[in-house]
């Protein structure tokens, strides 16, 4: 069952304000929140990312693209040449490649992609038992 491409971006833009929210100080949070939200939300917001480009990809094959990616920039964090640590130090670069290695992030991605999982699941069962009703 193929992915409706304006569901995954709303999920993607909700996942995105919750993601800026958590690194604000616009919302007091209690500390286990503030500290982890931010990666397993980035993690989220990859997930939402792939299923964009890949609607007809499984669960399974998304969250693996999901996992590598996230996984690939926590490890390039540990590569600290000149030219890559100017762009970190912007606030886009910020976000995307962030600053430290942290094995942390790497739970947190792991948590996020499962969230989002099954959300996903839930969400493409409920389009196909959607489909199959019209049909029938």
């Amino acid at each position: 069952m193929k992915r409706k491409l304006s569901l995954y971006s709303v999920l993607l833009v909700i996942t995105i304000i919750c993601g800026l929210l958590s690194r604000s100080s616009l919302i007091p949070m209690p500390q286990l929140i503030s500290t982890y939200a931010g990666d397993t939300l980035w993690a989220m917001m990859l997930f939402w990312i792939f299923c964009c480009l890949r609607p007809k990809a499984s669960t399974l094959t998304v969250a693996l693209l999901t996992m590598t990616f996230a996984f690939c920039i926590e490890f390039s964090q540990l590569y600290h040449a000149n030219w890559i640590d100017v762009i970190r130090h912007t606030r886009v670069g910020a976000l995307v490649l962030g600053f430290g290695f942290k094995f942390s992030d790497l739970i947190c991605y792991v948590v996020g992609i499962l969230i989002a999982a099954v959300i996903d699941v839930i969400l493409v069962h409920n389009m196909h038992k959607t489909y199959n009703k019209s049909i029938n």
